[in-house]
């Protein structure tokens, strides 16, 4: 089902371009119409491959599946400007003497955006500093850096080398603890040698902790984990833990499945904080649901880190989401809880950002004044 909505969004999305461009005179004068269409034929055909082949592998890791990811995006963006272009010219029929030029300005403007796009996406994480008041902190953690890490993605796009630069990136920040949000992997375990000793790059003297995401669950859930946990990785998965005397960090489950189900997701929240805590808590839950935010609140959480959001990761794709997920990028007070749910460092589908580069969190505990 999903690679043949994928094949009639990216048809339509690839035909639309197709047309379009050809419709400019600087094209037309240059590329004999036959060989114009042949040439979008073939590239659909890639495209076309490209789904079969990462919707069957699941993985997307051969090139063509990659392909096919980035041309989705790549048409999407450039259909926004050149839709611009005919809503105003009224697709031809009025300011017609202006048609070509406002289509040639809405082509060279999804080109230039699809670029930034793709560099976006691909650049290196922006680091984000937040300071956290923590009711009941002792004072002897007063100041504690904590780095949070989410949607990493790693599979086709993202390897152990993409993952070693992040490792670079988290220890320069000095972290005591580092947490990973949800999504470590694309879908299938990551399969290679060098992730094991690459994690254990991480410098952070009260350990590396991590909850499942719902990108966990898409593949081999088990060998994911074990994967991790060689590299030092220490997984919570409905249950808390002593970080530090007078601070805990808890971690639920992924409840991704149990909310398409239009189940009840909240029972691993309550197995794993259950009842009202006095002591300083940090919550990771990798979705951030309406129904987990508010009991995180009322069973006197601090702190609670999300994900799985990517903040829209394309832009007008931001305004969907946050239908879905009201809070949805960023910081927000829930009654005195802090809620962060970050952008993500990697990115799902297309490597493509518009309009916020991927981000890492470098979170430091204070003691109210």
């Amino acid at each position: 089902m999903f690679s043949i909505v994928l094949n009639i969004v990216g048809t339509l999305f690839h035909l639309y371009v197709a047309a379009r461009l050809y419709s400019l005179d600087a094209v037309r004068t240059h590329i004999p119409r036959r060989a114009w269409w042949i040439g979008a034929f073939l590239v659909w055909l890639l495209y076309f491959v490209g789904v079969r082949v990462g919707d069957e592998a699941l993985d997307w890791r051969w090139w063509p599946g990659q392909f096919a990811l980035t041309w989705l995006g790549i048409t999407f963006v450039m259909s926004l400007c050149l839709l611009a272009a005919d809503l105003a010219s009224g697709f031809g029929f009025w300011w017609r003497a202006h048609t070509q030029k406002l289509r040639a300005i809405g082509a060279i403007a999804g080109v230039l955006l699809a670029a930034f796009a793709l560099f976006q996406g691909m650049r290196a994480p922006s680091i984000v500093e937040q300071e956290v008041v923590m009711k009941d902190l002792p004072r002897a953690l007063d100041g504690t850096v904590i780095v949070a890490v989410s949607d990493i993605h790693l599979g086709a796009q993202r390897r152990s080398e993409w993952l070693a630069a992040r490792v670079a990136q988290i220890n320069a920040l000095q972290p005591a603890a580092v947490l990973l949000l949800g999504d470590q992997v694309e879908d299938n375990p990551v399969g290679e040698p060098q992730l094991a000793p690459t994690l254990r790059g991480l410098r952070a003297p009260l350990g590396v902790w991590a909850v499942t995401g719902n990108h966990e669950f898409y593949g081999d859930v088990e060998t994911t984990v074990s994967e991790f946990q060689q590299g030092g990785v220490r997984w919570l998965r409905d249950r808390q833990v002593e970080l530090a005397p007078g601070l805990v960090l808890a971690g639920i489950e992924d409840i991704g499945r149990t909310m398409r189900n239009e189940g009840d997701y909240t029972g691993g929240l309550a197995r794993t904080i259950p009842t009202r805590t006095d002591t300083a808590t940090i919550l990771m839950s990798h979705i951030p649901a309406p129904d987990i935010i508010q009991e995180a609140r009322e069973r006197g959480v601090d702190l609670m880190l999300s994900g799985h959001t990517h903040g829209g990761q394309i832009w007008p794709f931001s305004y969907a989401v946050q239908q879905r997920f009201a809070r949805y990028a960023g910081a927000y007070d829930v009654e005195g809880m802090l809620l962060y749910v970050t952008r993500g460092a990697g990115s799902w589908g297309p490597r493509m950002r518009l309009w916020k580069p991927g981000e890492i969190i470098r979170l430091t505990l204070r003691t109210p004044a």
